[in-house]
């Protein structure tokens, strides 16, 4: 997002993506810049060179070019003798900026107006960063977009990759990796300046292919603009974001956006849900169908499912009788999507069939662990950590988590995000009223928000489905949301399930401005053991 704080500290800067730019990054006239843009640079210009480029002047660093965007409360023009003071080459703003700039003092560095400044900063960083050049070893990269399941995709495509023996990096909610330590991601997909620098690392670091999650903010904010991605993917489409969006179509409409021929060589489409019906059949690249349901017509159609452990034995058959027999470790039918999902995407990206089954035999490379996604905390009672924070993500939650042992019983500890979707809540209140036997409502990231008045709308829902459908489920109210999972813990009989869900792999929880830790794993790990039941390993996230 554009500018709103003041310049960071050396400990927040150090945590900026900016510490992945390549190590060396060819200089670029800022006459080339003005040409890309079709500007004139004005004078003083001689002699500039851009080496970076930087929407926050709090992650500027010599030899950038800062981009003034307007933001919700302030213009980035305000923030330019910062960006200045820490390097910047050149400005790039709008009339509005060019405005503030010119009643302040003279600014010491070329500044360049445009109408439309953030159209232009994907096409930049790619022309700066050179991150996907026509004259070198291409980094192939696929994009998973859709409501639900884009990380564990990811993950998955990464794992399967790796498998075949390819060197690979990973952008998305929980990390970034570019084939060295990871970092926490700060955003579901970084803004295009963090992208393309990062892709221009991997191809720095010699690595073969990169796996990006595309969120529809991540379209809508332009921070995809400048790739092209060689296999996209499309998982499904359920309700949430429509704080951004207003509707259901501008949200699908928005999606669609990563299936034309700028964006995506070619497309993989889940067609389980009518939304995916209609990108399959209206985008203009190559598209490959799957159906995990099978009642849709479909290129790839799921198979002879059986349970394996927690997970599940799947085959995948396509046209002709082509067949691959696939293991994911994690449970539930949408981890079964998942999985399906990644090996057709990379079986799309070129890679040989018959490699493709190999890798999958030796490796089984869907039983890598998803931080806070499914993620398995104790086994008795079963304790389960994930990040379903709407509707259809909790319902598939709650069904894949249910125990088949006889006299056990579901408990269910989530909340709602403040500043988001308001609409959901209800739902998600109601669903959870359905399916398990106990839930306790909590509080999630309140943010701004009053967190009694986000409880309050979850719980509606919850009673309203209690009295309407006449359903036995037990309903708490219990925060703060580390008491509420202690409180699932003493209600759990070793037969029981837990389910903590909303927030998965989140080390913070914000209210009113203040981060406060909570790691709902940590807390959960801990009610256990105070309670005398065993956890498991406690896994980070892999390197």
């Amino acid at each position: 997002m554009p500018e709103f704080t003041t310049p960071a500290s050396d400990a927040e800067r150090d945590e900026s993506p900016r510490r992945f730019r390549p190590a060396s990054v060819a200089a670029v006239p800022l006459a080339a810049v003005g040409q890309a843009l079709g500007v004139a640079v004005p004078a003083p210009a001689d002699n500039v060179e851009i080496t970076g480029i930087s929407l926050n002047s709090r992650t500027v660093e010599p030899g950038d070019l800062y981009v003034a965007l307007p933001g919700a409360s302030r213009h980035g023009a305000d923030f330019v003798t910062d960006a200045i003071g820490a390097g910047a080459a050149a400005v790039l703003t709008d009339d509005a900026g060019a405005h503030l700039l010119a009643l302040s003092a003279d600014t010491p560095v070329p500044v360049l107006v445009v109408d439309k400044p953030r159209n232009e900063v994907g096409p930049l960083s790619a022309m700066i960063y050179r991150s996907q050049p026509a004259d070198r070893r291409p980094l192939q990269l696929f994009g998973v977009t859709g409501t639900n399941g884009k990380t564990t995709t990811t993950y998955f495509i990464t794992s399967l990759l790796r498998a075949l023996g390819r060197r690979t990096g990973l952008i998305g909610t929980i990390e970034i990796l570019a084939g060295g330590e990871p970092i926490p991601s700060l955003l579901t997909t970084p803004e295009s300046p963090e992208v393309h620098g990062l892709l221009a690392l991997m191809h720095e670091r010699g690595l073969d292919a990169a796996a990006m999650e595309v969120s529809s903010h991540a379209i809508s904010y332009k921070r995809v603009d400048g790739l092209l991605f060689d296999v996209a993917g499309f998982t499904n489409l359920t309700q949430d974001h429509l704080d951004l969006h207003s509707t259901m179509e501008e949200y699908f409409a928005t999606k669609a956006e990563l299936f034309t021929p700028g964006r995506a060589r070619t497309a993989v489409v889940m067609v389980d849900d009518e939304w995916g019906q209609r990108l399959a059949g209206s985008t203009e690249v190559p598209v490959t169908t799957l159906s995990t349901s099978g009642r849709n017509p479909a290129d790839w159609t799921v198979s002879a499912a059986s349970p394996r452990g927690l997970g599940t034995d799947f085959t995948l058959t396509g046209h002709g009788g082509a067949t691959l027999n696939i293991h994911t470790g994690l449970p539930g039918t949408f981890n079964v999507a998942n999985a399906a999902l990644a090996v057709v995407m990379v079986l799309e990206s070129g890679v040989d069939r018959a490699e493709l089954q190999a890798a999958l035999d030796s490796a089984d490379p869907f039983m890598v662990a998803v931080p806070g996604r499914m993620e398995l905390i104790a086994d008795r009672p079963a304790a389960v950590v994930d990040f379903a924070h709407n509707t259809d993500a909790l319902a598939r939650a709650l069904e894949a988590v249910r125990s088949p042992e006889p006299g056990s019983r579901l408990i269910v500890v989530f909340g709602a995000t403040g500043q988001r979707d308001q609409g959901k809540r209800p739902h998600m209140g109601a669903i959870a009223a359905r399916l398990a036997d106990t839930v306790i409502i909590t509080d999630d990231d309140p943010h701004d928000e009053d967190a009694a008045a986000i409880r309050a709308d979850v719980l509606a829902g919850a009673r309203e489905a209690l009295d309407k459908e006449s359903l036995d489920t037990g309903l708490l109210e219990v925060f703060p949301r580390d008491e509420a999972i202690r409180h699932a813990v003493a209600l759990a009989r070793p037969q029981d399930t837990i389910l903590v869900a909303g927030r998965g792999h989140e080390v913070w929880q914000e209210v009113k401005g203040v981060n406060l830790a909570l790691d709902d794993r940590v807390e959960l790990r801990t009610a256990l053991t105070a309670r005398g039941f065993n956890v498991l390993r406690d896994d980070r996230i892999e390197s």
